[in-house]
């Protein structure tokens, strides 16, 4: 667990290796600006002017110069942790940021400076209320996003679009609390304040309005995790050619030799914006090869794994006995494709049809194509964005992450259980209450308005060192 102490820190800020320009960031804590006022003259010669970027030498204790560089202060609270900063930008050697690192905690011993634990900077930003914890975990996502649209959507919510939703939710569901509570603290009242207020159809609104949040951070944790699509099949089927199409790149070896693949081969690609990480497996099928029986034993536990499943079958047999038992073995509830590669050798050109299961529900999607020639490519990311819940045109989507969508299914139950107790009128007001509270706790939970210490610990020791 992180330290929350105040401590005055100080941490190389930029990533690791060679580079033309590196940043030695310090935070001095709170009532820091003796240290801060110490450490500028140890460091530069000088007190540095607030906010105004000075050329400066970054000296050693005997006043020898280590480097040359644009010193930055920002006296608290306007500073991104919110307390006194100092930034020292020279160059992006290892070596020379080290020694300026270690001149800064030289000078700073006096004050107790030490080394900044990973996410540190940023979790003292939200202890001092410069970020809400959804913003601060924004900050992560930005740096860790693998697609431009992941990227656009972290920094939607680090500029709060995410929190203003769920503080809009928030305030609503306090609005509600206080009808409720009005009533039941002036049960001989003759006005029936929930039904003069509309009590029934706020909730109805509130309900409404978190379902909408609840699918843009759906979308926005596909934005950021995204989708683990395992290619499974008998051997010579086109898993392989499948992969090398989608990723529109030849990443896999394709031969005539059944079993040529071995081992998984794993690929990220974007669709819309999405990352699909694409898995390319062992055939399966029976083998007496110690070798091939391995990367079968894998290919199961990545299938296990999975998001979607893309059951690879030959056009021209179709379904065989050994695919049905294959099938057979597919985890319950798996989303499954049933893709019909080498259609260039059949009659039948690209297509997609959903099979009607015997219940008269909807069955397995059944796609054709052609992996080699590239036919039918696009039915496939089609289908693989319906099941991804995907939809276009989503430009307010933010990210999100599991622990918010977590927290946004339990207020929704909390409002579903509290609509409940509202349909039974007096007799369970208490109750609805109770169930607008723990639904406001919920939402709370997302912005850090109401989160546990351990909690903190996790989600900021994830980050980088510096940040």
């Amino acid at each position: 667990m992180l330290s929350i102490d105040s401590d005055p820190i100080v941490a190389i800020a930029t990533a690791p290796g060679r580079g033309g320009i590196g940043v030695v960031r310090i935070s001095c804590g709170r009532g820091g600006e003796a240290a801060a006022e110490a450490l500028m003259r140890a460091l530069c010669g000088q007190t540095l002017p607030p906010r105004h970027a000075s050329y400066v030498a970054f000296v050693d204790g005997g006043g020898a110069v280590l480097d040359r560089g644009i010193a930055l202060y920002f006296p608290a609270p306007h500073s991104y942790t919110g307390e006194h900063v100092i930034e020292l930008q020279g160059h992006g050697g290892p070596v020379v940021l080290q020694l300026v690192l270690q001149r800064c905690l030289e000078a700073g011993k006096a004050f107790a400076l030490r080394l900044a634990e990973p996410g540190e900077f940023t979790r003292r930003a939200f202890l001092n209320d410069k970020l809400d914890l959804a913003q601060a975990e924004a900050v992560a996502d930005l740096i860790e996003a693998s697609t431009e649209a992941a990227a656009r959507s972290a920094g939607r919510s680090l500029e709060g679009a995410f929190s203003q939703d769920i503080r809009a939710l928030v305030d609503e569901v306090i609005a509600l609390r206080m009808l409720v509570e009005a009533t039941l603290d002036f049960p001989e009242e003759e006005i029936d304040f929930l039904e003069a207020a509309d009590a029934h159809g706020k909730l109805a609104h509130i309900h409404e309005r978190l379902d909408r949040v609840l699918i843009e951070a759906r979308q926005g944790a596909l934005l950021r995790e995204g989708l683990s699509v395992v290619l499974a099949g008998q051997p010579n089927v086109g898993k392989s050619s499948l992969l090398n199409a989608l990723a529109g790149a030849e990443l896999a070896i394709v031969t005539p030799v059944a079993g040529t693949t071995r081992d998984k081969v794993a690929q990220t690609i974007q669709i819309e914006g999405i990352p699909l990480h694409i898995i390319d497996t062992a055939g399966l099928r029976e083998t007496e090869d110690e070798v091939e029986k391995i990367g079968i034993a894998r290919t199961w536990g990545e299938i296990e794994k999975a998001d979607v499943i893309l059951h690879l079958l030959d056009a021209r047999a179709g379904v065989t006995a050994e695919d049905a038992l294959i099938a057979a073995r597919f985890p319950t509830g798996m989303p499954v494709v049933r893709v019909l590669n080498k259609t260039d050798l059949t009659d039948v050109g690209p297509e997609v049809s959903r099979l009607v299961a015997a219940d008269g529900d909807s069955g397995i999607c059944e796609i054709r194509l052609s992996a080699k020639k590239s036919e039918g490519i696009d039915l496939l990311r089609a289908e693989l964005l319906r099941i991804a819940g995907w939809q276009a045109g989503t430009e307010s989507v933010y990210l999100a992450r599991e622990r918010h969508l977590i927290a946004l299914r339990a207020a929704r139950e909390h409002l579903s259980l509290a609509a409940e107790h509202a349909e039974l009128g007096n007799r369970s007001l208490d109750l609805f209450a109770e169930e607008l509270r723990l639904a406001q706790e919920e939402l709370n939970s997302i912005t850090g308005e109401f989160t546990s210490d351990d909690l903190l610990g996790v989600i900021f020791s994830r980050f980088c060192i510096g940040k």
